[in-house]
């Protein structure tokens, strides 16, 4: 193996924390151990690992592959990505404050309103993407910064690098989370931005097979990690073995999946923003995403995510659809459509929707890796089904 510093993307994904010299067997694929407990050589005398609750070798050799890959120190991944952003909140004490983005996921959204005030926990909503505004809702107890750079569904982009800056000019002390799924790691490195936490649903993008729910938290801090370690074990939000076998085989394609994503993404958007029965595209790498520099400056690329806004009835659009499929979540190899108002943030009021723009004429595209003249076929038909 090279030194971390000559290793590229994909050889860190293919080999990081999977050296076959490690086990006897000499297996080139990481053994999938499957045991909730492991022998002592004598009380209190284990070999690195005790209860399954504690550690896993299938989950050791996943968090060190994700921490690799972003840069980061210490990985510790979840269940799912709320649980996730549950663990994560762990951080926080009664009476402390987080200021969160505005246009966030819905679940994610629906948390801090919610289930965080139950905590004696206040959140104030903010614009994320105007700084000087978003920097403003900062108060004496605020603790957490939380990001989502680009936004679902509306791929808005936070400057990760200057809010950063600013928080750690006046309050060090305040944890700044970027939630990273949209772009991955692959586009996108907040810790190299200046955040403390990236966080992730590898459910999407980083898995890429639709056929696992977990998340990601990485970071460099210790103190941060020390405080995830003791409540991740403390209130069992762990994944299986098996999963984070999946996901570990899943990270071996993810350049060469991203870089497809990407290339799909672009030319679809492209194309609907030149339909006639297309009011307006949003993806960061079209000039005319208002925040088109910003990509440029903190993103390498960007991934399948497209929205866009149609002049037709979204309903008869979304049953016109023969390539893409009608269906939740995002990130998979098959390209995926949605409605955002009546799906992922069917939570939020039709007030708070219409105030960020998310209404029943924006669709949500995830594009995957089919074939680019076939996507665009489709949704060229399903745009003049909709009228």
């Amino acid at each position: 193996m090279l030194n971390n510093t000559e290793e590229g993307f994909a050889t860190k994904a293919i080999h990081a924390g999977q050296d076959p010299q490690q086990w006897t067997h000499g297996s080139v694929v990481p053994p999938l151990i499957m045991s909730t407990t492991f022998q002592k050589d004598g009380p209190a005398q284990h070999r690195g690992y005790n209860y399954a609750r504690r550690g896993n070798p299938s989950r050791t050799y996943l968090q060190t592959c994700l921490a690799k890959l972003e840069g980061g120190k210490h990985c510790f991944v979840f269940p799912s990505g709320m649980g996730t952003v549950t663990g994560l909140m762990t951080l926080l004490k009664a009476g402390e404050h987080v200021v969160c983005g505005t246009d966030v996921y819905g679940g994610t959204n629906r948390f801090f309103r919610e289930c965080m005030p139950n905590q004696n926990i206040a959140v104030t909503f903010a614009d994320a993407c105007n700084t000087r505004d978003f920097m403003k809702a900062v108060k004496p107890n605020t603790k957490m910064i939380w990001i989502e750079s680009p936004t679902n569904p509306l791929l808005r982009l936070a400057d990760i690098r200057e809010i950063s800056q600013q928080i750690k000019k006046v309050r060090p002390e305040i944890y700044v989370a970027v939630d990273n799924t949209f772009a991955t790691c692959y586009f996108q490195k907040p810790l190299d931005l200046g955040a403390d936490i990236v966080m992730y649903s590898l459910t999407k993008f980083m898995n890429g097979h639709s056929d696992v729910i977990m998340g990601a938290a990485i970071m460099r801090r210790d103190d941060i990690a020390k405080t995830i370690q003791f409540t991740q074990n403390a209130m069992g939000i762990i994944p299986s073995p098996f999963d984070c076998s999946l996901v570990l085989r899943s990270l071996k394609t993810l350049e060469v999946r991203m870089q497809q994503h990407s290339k799909n993404g672009l030319a679809v958007a492209k194309f609907l923003e030149t339909h006639p029965l297309v009011t307006k595209v949003v993806h960061p790498f079209l000039e005319s995403h208002p925040q088109h520099e910003l990509a440029l400056k903190q993103m390498s690329g960007h991934s399948g995510m497209v929205a866009f806004y149609h002049k037709g009835d979204s309903d008869k659009f979304l049953k016109s659809i023969k390539v893409i499929t009608l269906a939740d979540s995002l990130g998979g190899c098959e390209s995926l459509a949605g409605l955002p108002s009546v799906s992922s943030h069917a939570m939020m009021t039709e007030e708070e929707r219409n105030k960020l723009g998310i209404n029943d004429q924006l669709i949500r595209l995830s594009i995957g890796l089919e074939t680019e003249q076939d996507l665009i076929a489709d949704l060229d038909q399903a745009l003049k089904s909709s009228m």
